[in-house]
């Protein structure tokens, strides 16, 4: 019975694997320079502990083999219990990948600090990000307009996220230009991106949030800069404005909540946002 089982589940695997030809490996495919470094401590990181695994899974199979009961020609040695040598290499390789390791994490930490600054010559957007329920707000300050579950960026222009959220803890993350940081009601946290390429990229909240979380999304255009601040003229000709108590109706709970655009955008809202649960 067993072996009938396993059998008929290692079919069913083989017949779904045609289903996941169309998944996209979107972490190794960056399109920003924070998300290609990140690509690459993966990437070394994963052959560095290969280094670990390959030796122990051909060693699994060799040992199963070489000591199966109808091999008489292996040598039987049931009192064997040391090597130094043996000791020495299981105790060494491990110990190099450590450190090889913790001193990748400590120089990437640093380096790719989502608060850090990207060192570019251009002067960086400002997108104050509010995580509702359960949606996302986006308000461009320097520009005065406000979006939900939108953002529009011109490619090679730095960012600077500002992030606070309004009710549950969120995570905001936008995988294919990197990052990820936690949106907190009462706390203003950061972060810097640049995008490289062009494109249409999917934003996303990762940190589970109640009901509608499965629809809290958004889409990332990065265009040229003159399409950039023609979409800003767009926006700007949009009726709603972000007064308020526009912002008041906003943080109700809505699933699955469409694109908006407003043409205003109060310039305190993010401020009493972040500073709400202090102020209670």
């Amino acid at each position: 019975m067993i072996k009938i089982r396993h059998f008929f589940l290692t079919t069913l695997i083989i017949a779904l694997m045609p289903l996941l030809t169309s998944c996209q490996l979107i972490l190794l495919d960056p399109k920003g320079s924070i998300a290609a470094d990140e690509k690459n401590i993966i990437i070394v990181s994963l052959l560095l502990m290969l280094i670990v695994v390959i030796p122990v899974v051909i060693l699994t199979f060799t040992f199963a083999w070489k000591y199966r009961s109808n091999n008489t020609k292996a040598k039987y040695t049931p009192n064997w219990a040391h090597s130094t040598l043996l000791e020495v290499i299981w105790w060494t390789v491990p110990c190099i990948i450590i450190g090889v390791l913790g001193v990748i994490t400590w120089t990437s930490s640093h380096r790719l600090d989502p608060y850090k600054p990207i060192d570019n010559p251009l002067k960086p957007i400002t997108i104050q990000v509010i995580a509702l329920e359960w949606k996302w707000l986006f308000i461009y300050p320097e520009q005065n307009i406000a979006t939900i579950n939108e953002i529009r960026i011109p490619v090679g222009v730095p960012i600077q996220f500002l992030i606070t959220a309004e009710g549950p803890m969120n995570s905001f993350q936008i995988p294919q230009l990197g990052g990820q940081i936690y949106a907190m009601d009462g706390m203003q946290t950061k972060l810097h991106l640049v995008a490289d390429s062009m494109g249409e990229y999917r934003g996303m909240g990762t940190n589970f949030s109640g009901d509608g979380f499965s629809g809290m999304h958004f889409i990332v255009y990065v265009t040229s800069k003159d399409a950039f601040g023609q979409w800003v003229r767009t926006v700007k000709q949009s009726s709603k404005k972000l007064t308020t108590t526009e912002y008041t109706a906003l943080i109700h709970p809505s699933e699955n909540h469409a694109t908006q655009y407003f043409s205003y955008a109060n310039r305190e809202i993010f401020e009493i946002a972040a500073m709400k649960s202090m102020k209670k």
